[in-house]
């Protein structure tokens, strides 16, 4: 079966045409934006082209052909991050708050993930998983730049977690691999790859993780499902699969201009002819019961070795191949405590701050000290434009530059 008979399923002739279309347009990049560190008013006033997204709240659309977000160093700092437009809807979608216990389960590069925690407001918990240990790093990497205190990232094959797991979350995140159509307008290389074999191999695997996810999900909890493909037989058949062996609801979507309604009402489908963006499948489907959370919601520390990290929630990580607990604090090394870059980037006030200029900022962007008339021995806040940069310390003379060596060599824009 070829991709537009695979399409006719559920498809007409008229909708098959505005999709293959639009599929050969221009890909359209999404802005997620950090409130916890520029207001919306802010943003627009230094990229005035940008537009509002049309579902999902403080996102926006652009050309990346006329602006080159990924070097800015508003993106360096974390004020923003980039993800392809229909991708930001599942997460807006679930009905999440500070009391969540969420897990995401395919959770890499982390864009649902760090939706979720700023819609939690950085309280409750995201477990994000992906069965990949250098994707899950990249998790990392996004979650310190947004400066986020309630993520813990892991690195496990959910399989083995059947029972540490079972009746756990109040919300899950499943984004499963899938055949990929609905990222052909980003990536011609998906539009070569795909055949009808690897969709039935895709939905193999998208039935086994619907099943487990749903095992894991407490009474009363919800299940977003999600997919970037067009295919029924990835989306529709697999929640219809979990519907007919288990006792799962589903939880029924908001209506939208930019939504197609699922065969037989199973979720909604989002497609570039409706859609300024590429193509996602999502579904809410709802555990029987009412929802009993005894989770105690009180922050905790633990060290690692030399390393500190807290979490706003306590969360049994026993088993579990941890990449991130929450927010490192920092390390201690001999009498000293450093503060990590991660903590650095989630605040914004501290006992001194210091406002870097142009040229200090990328002197200090390139591993350079700056020069200061601080006292020796005291730390300070660096900021620019009101973004946190680094904690650091001085010698009397120079601000000790304490940047992440990975990150020295980025080439930003400012």
């Amino acid at each position: 079966m070829d991709f537009v008979s695979n399409l006719k399923e559920y498809l007409n002739d008229e909708e098959i045409d505005l999709l293959l279309k639009e599929i050969s347009t221009y890909h359209i990049n999404g802005l997620l934006l950090n409130t916890n560190k520029i207001s919306v008013e802010l943003l627009l006033k230094k990229y005035p082209t940008l537009k509002h997204h049309p579902i999902v709240t403080n996102a926006f659309i652009y050309n990346s052909t006329e602006l080159h977000l990924g070097k800015s160093i508003y993106h360096e700092l974390g004020a923003f991050y980039l993800q392809e437009p229909s991708a930001m809807v599942p997460s807006y979608l679930l009905n999440l708050n500070e009391n969540d216990i969420v897990l995401d389960c395919c959770a890499a590069p982390g864009g649902k993930t760090i939706q979720a925690s700023l819609k939690m407001n950085k309280k409750g918990l995201i477990v994000a998983n992906d069965l990949s240990k250098e994707r899950a790093a990249a998790i990392k990497e996004n979650v310190e730049r947004l400066g986020l205190k309630n993520v813990l990232i892991i690195n496990n094959d959910l399989c083995l977690l059947k029972n540490k797991f079972k009746n756990t979350f109040t919300k899950i995140i499943l984004d499963a691999p899938c055949s990929g159509s609905g990222m052909f307008k980003k990536n011609e290389n998906m539009i070569k790859d795909w055949t009808y074999e690897k969709v039935l191999k895709c939905q193999k695997i998208q039935k086994e993780l619907i099943m487990l996810a749903y095992s894991f999900l407490k009474p009363g909890g919800v299940l977003s499902y999600s997919t970037c493909s067009f295919s029924k037989e990835e989306d529709e058949d697999v929640i219809q699969y979990l519907l007919d062996n288990s006792d799962a609801i589903i939880e029924p979507l908001p209506e939208h201009k930019c939504y197609k309604k699922g065969v037989n009402g199973l979720g909604i489908h989002i497609f570039p002819y409706l859609f300024p963006g590429d193509g996602h499948y999502i579904c809410q489907i709802k555990k029987p019961g009412i929802l009993n959370n005894k989770d105690i919601f009180k922050e905790t520390k633990v060290r690692f070795g030399d390393f500190c990290f807290t979490l706003p929630v306590a969360f049994d990580i026993k088993g579990l191949n941890i990449i991130r607990y929450g927010l490192l604090l920092g390390e201690y090394k001999g009498k000293d405590f450093i503060y990590s870059n991660h903590y650095a980037h989630s605040i914004s006030t501290f006992p001194t701050t210091i406002d870097l200029n142009n040229d200090e900022m990328e002197k200090y962007h390139h591993g350079e000290q700056i020069k200061t008339t601080l006292k020796k021995g005291n730390l300070a806040l660096l900021q620019y434009e009101g973004l946190s940069v680094d904690i650091t310390k001085s010698d009397g003379i120079y601000l000790k530059n304490r940047y992440p060596k990975y990150l020295r060599n980025k080439i930003v824009e400012y």
